[in-house]
């Protein structure tokens, strides 16, 4: 997740907060319908979901994809630790492993571990020549370490603390 400086501090109101409660569960939703459900006028709604999206607070819009049904049914995190801690080895690492096949999402962390990897797989074996091939020969890795993925339930954390 990028920093944008733009999002720190920013004030967001209920209204703002029911906007994007409604989007997390749907962000498919007609303005007509979204406006309706939080209770304001169409254009004060549209006008609402564009500050939002210039203020940075609402990054995009995205299509929530099932692994399984596209061929990777085995999930995992898996941890990287860095060999060591240099602009150069972190850049390396942080610009190739968004684009290793696979990869679902790509954390950066504080803690015993550098990176966090969400990887989906075609079963056991694509698992292990994942890491074999991608981050085991990765100059910039020291250690990684695999945890499998049973089950992911979505949370929905993403409306502010009132007061914010």
């Amino acid at each position: 997740m990028p920093n944008n400086p733009q999002t720190r501090g920013a004030s967001i109101d209920e209204v703002d907060r029911a906007i994007i409660r409604a989007l997390a569960d749907n962000a498919r939703l007609a303005n007509n319908a979204l406006a309706e459900a939080v209770g304001i006028a169409p254009s004060t709604c549209l006008a609402r979901v564009r500050s939002l999206q210039e203020r940075g607070i609402i990054r995009g819009f995205r299509a929530e994809v099932d692994p399984a049904a596209i061929g990777l049914p085995l999930q995992a995190m898996i941890s990287v630790r860095l060999r060591a801690h240099t602009r150069e080895q972190v850049a390396s690492f942080r610009s190739t492993a968004p684009d290793l096949p696979g990869v679902l999402a790509v954390f950066h962390m504080a803690g015993s571990d550098d990176y966090l990897l969400h990887v989906g797989v075609a079963g056991p074996e694509a698992l292990r020549d994942f890491v074999v091939d991608n981050l085991t020969t990765h100059p910039a890795v020291a250690q990684t370490r695999t945890n499998l993925i049973f089950e992911q339930i979505a949370g929905r954390g993403y409306v502010a603390p009132p007061g914010r």
